[in-house]
């Protein structure tokens, strides 16, 4: 089974978290923060109540949580409409590798609703056969991916993310990690490494986890 982190791996939606980010927060506060794209891409990957510490630390803890539960909520209904960016390649190779009967799956730190939205602004729900988020099970990245290798009935599987975070969790997992190098982050010492999701078909081979 071939596990994909979201942010940073298969899309970009930081201008347009920030955006809506920007609008709840000022809302509830009365303070524009000016968060930026580069700010959200710093953050991406934590869980939602990590960047709620790490962008509104001056906020009582309960209430920085409580805002950041709004801004989830508009986050969601915001990327519906606007969406974010893939990556090069990833629509063509996700495509590929589905078309090759690759079981497809989606693993990511964030709120409850984030994937569903991705998918379906996307156009890419017929892809992914499972897929699962922080905010639905308030479990680690790590639990998350064994959870859906379980559901699947995969005891293999090999997970591609772009930050060290990502690589962590493969590694609690159990199964090989694929540094997205175009991402968000960096990665030490990952098992392979891509420069683009054109790479993956490739690597995957190489490393015996993929065959067209």
């Amino acid at each position: 089974m071939i596990i994909f982190d979201l942010d940073g791996t298969l899309w970009d939606s930081s201008q347009s978290v920030a955006e809506s980010w920007n609008h709840v927060i000022t809302e509830l506060t009365g303070k524009d923060r000016g968060i930026s794209a580069s700010d959200i891409g710093r953050v991406m990957g934590l869980t939602m109540n990590e960047i709620a510490d790490a962008l509104l630390p001056d906020i009582e803890v309960d209430r920085r949580y409580d805002i950041f539960r709004n801004c989830e909520k508009h986050e969601n209904e915001y990327l519906m409409k606007h969406g974010g960016i893939l990556f090069p390649g990833v629509r063509e190779i996700v495509h590929d590798l589905y078309n090759a009967g690759n079981k497809l799956g989606i693993v990511s730190n964030c709120q409850k609703g984030y994937i569903q939205t991705f998918l379906s602004s996307m156009n890419m729900d017929e892809y992914f056969c499972d897929f699962e988020e922080w905010g639905n099970t308030n479990l680690s990245k790590a639990e998350n991916i064994r959870l859906v290798m379980d559901r699947n009935g995969e005891s293999s599987a090999v997970y591609i993310g772009d930050i060290q975070k990502d690589a962590n969790s493969a590694a609690k997992a159990g199964i090989p990690f694929v540094w997205a190098k175009y991402g968000f982050g960096t990665v030490t010492n990952p098992d392979a490494e891509i420069n683009s999701m054109y790479e993956l078909p490739g690597c995957l081979e190489e490393i015996g986890y993929y065959c067209l």
